[in-house]
C-alpha cells in the first residue's frame, strides 16, 4: 500500500496573531470564543490529550474540554481507563487543540491532577441518564469478549437504576491540567506561522517567547 500526499497544499492567511496578553488563559479565551462564533467546528472543545503509558510510550487521544479557568483546563474521565493509570503514574500531559477553521493551534503541556469530588458530582449530575449507566457499565479500555457482552452489562445498569437516582461512580470523575507552558500557533502566508509561546515562571509570571516557525 502506498500513497503520495506530498501534493497536499494549503495556504495560510485567514489571520495574523496581533495582540499578546500577558497571561495565556485570556488569550486561550478570547480564541475560544472566536472559534465558537465562527460556526467553524462542529465541537471546538475537542482536544487531544497525550499522555506516558505505563509501557513507556506516549499515546495521545481526543477528549472533550469540559471547562477552562485561570488555573487550567478540566476534562472528565474513567480513573481506572489506560489515560487514567497513565495520568496516576506520570501526571505530565499534554494538551493540544486544532481549529483548522481558524488555522489555529494551541499548545499545553502542564501537570494533571484529580479535581474535588464534589465538583465530579456535580458535573455528572448534569449528564444525560445514557450517560451516567455508560460510566457503570463500561470498564473503560479494559478487553471485553464481545459488543454484546457490554450492551448486556448496560442493560444491568439500567435495570439496577430504573427509577432511582444514578450516583457517580468512584472510579470516575475529572482532572485539571494546571498549564506551565502554552503555545498560541496561527498559520500565515509562506509558512511564516506566528508561535508566541507562554512559559510559567517560578514567580509564577509568564514569560512570552515568539518562536521561530
Amino acid at each position: 500500500m502506498e500513497k503520495d500526499l506530498s501534493a497536499y497544499r494549503k495556504a495560510y492567511q485567514k489571520k495574523e496573531l496581533e495582540t499578546v496578553p500577558e497571561n495565556p488563559m485570556e488569550l486561550f479565551q478570547t480564541w475560544f470564543y472566536e472559534v465558537e462564533a465562527s460556526n467553524s467546528m462542529e465541537e471546538p472543545n475537542a482536544m487531544n490529550v497525550a499522555t506516558i503509558g505505563l509501557d513507556g510510550f506516549p499515546k495521545s487521544r481526543v477528549v472533550l474540554l469540559k471547562k477552562f479557568t485561570w488555573e487550567g483546563f478540566i476534562f472528565y474521565t474513567n480513573y481506572q481507563s489506560e489515560k487514567g493509570k497513565a495520568i496516576e503514574h506520570n501526571p505530565h500531559v499534554c494538551l493540544s487543540f486544532f481549529w483548522h477553521g481558524m488555522e489555529q493551534q494551541v499548545i499545553i503541556k502542564g501537570k494533571a491532577e484529580k479535581i474535588a469530588e464534589n465538583l465530579s458530582d456535580g458535573y455528572f449530575e448534569s449528564r444525560p441518564t445514557g450517560s451516567k449507566l455508560g460510566a457503570w457499565a463500561s470498564n473503560q479500555s479494559e478487553v471485553v469478549p464481545s459488543k454484546e457482552a457490554l450492551d448486556k452489562n448496560l442493560q444491568r445498569f439500567e435495570s439496577k437504576y430504573k427509577g432511582k437516582p444514578i450516583p457517580r461512580p468512584e472510579h470516575w470523575g475529572g482532572y485539571i491540567v494546571k498549564p506551565i507552558s502554552v503555545e498560541f500557533w496561527q498559520g500565515r502566508p509562506n509558512r511564516m506561522h506566528d508561535r508566541i509561546r507562554y512559559s510559567l515562571q517560578s514567580n509564577f509570571e509568564w514569560k512570552i517567547e515568539r518562536l521561530a516557525p
